[in-house]
């Protein structure tokens, strides 16, 4: 009987635990999840249902894409050579609202094996986004965003892994 008390106690934990992200955090991870299968589709032709006209995006290699016809430009281009069977999966989300009509949300996701422009494989990954969102019209759009990669080795010596408790 205990066993099953505890049992029924982290399920509804769990339950209250899932529950609790609020109604723009969710809206967020959705616009997250079109994001991704545009990717995954190789299609960006509908970017203008989660973006902003000036959004703004900073690629893993350090190019920055200054409006929403420049950033679809890039990543269909890209999809249309190195990316186009590529997967991406959503690991994990975390948002944060700075702002009533402004959130942030970091995106831990993991990229399948592909070959650069220049002919270098470069084997799959972690890579982290961070992506801020804005409130127009009552929908949450992107506006800005970088990605880079989780060097694993780097990662291994965060100093805040070592900080003080």
């Amino acid at each position: 009987m205990k066993i099953m008390l505890v049992f029924l106690g982290m399920v509804l934990s769990f339950d209250v635990f899932s529950q609790s992200k609020t109604a723009d955090e969710m809206a967020v991870e959705k616009q997250v999840d079109a994001m991704i299968a545009s990717w995954n589709n190789h299609d960006y032709s509908d970017i203008a249902n989660y973006t902003t006209e000036d959004a703004s995006w900073v690629n893993i290699v350090g190019m920055w894409w200054k409006n929403r016809k420049e950033v679809k430009f890039a990543h269909q281009a890209y999809h249309e050579r190195m990316f186009k069977t590529v997967r991406l999966t959503k690991n994990w989300i975390e948002t944060r609202k700075i702002a009533p009509d402004v959130m942030i949300a970091h995106v831990n996701t993991h990229v399948g094996a592909f070959q650069t422009p220049a002919g270098d494989l470069k084997p799959e990954a972690d890579n982290l986004l961070l992506a801020v969102f804005v409130k127009k019209g009552g929908k949450w759009l992107l506006t800005a965003a970088e990605n880079v990669e989780i060097v694993a080795d780097a990662k291994a010596n965060d100093p805040v892994k070592f900080m003080p408790k």
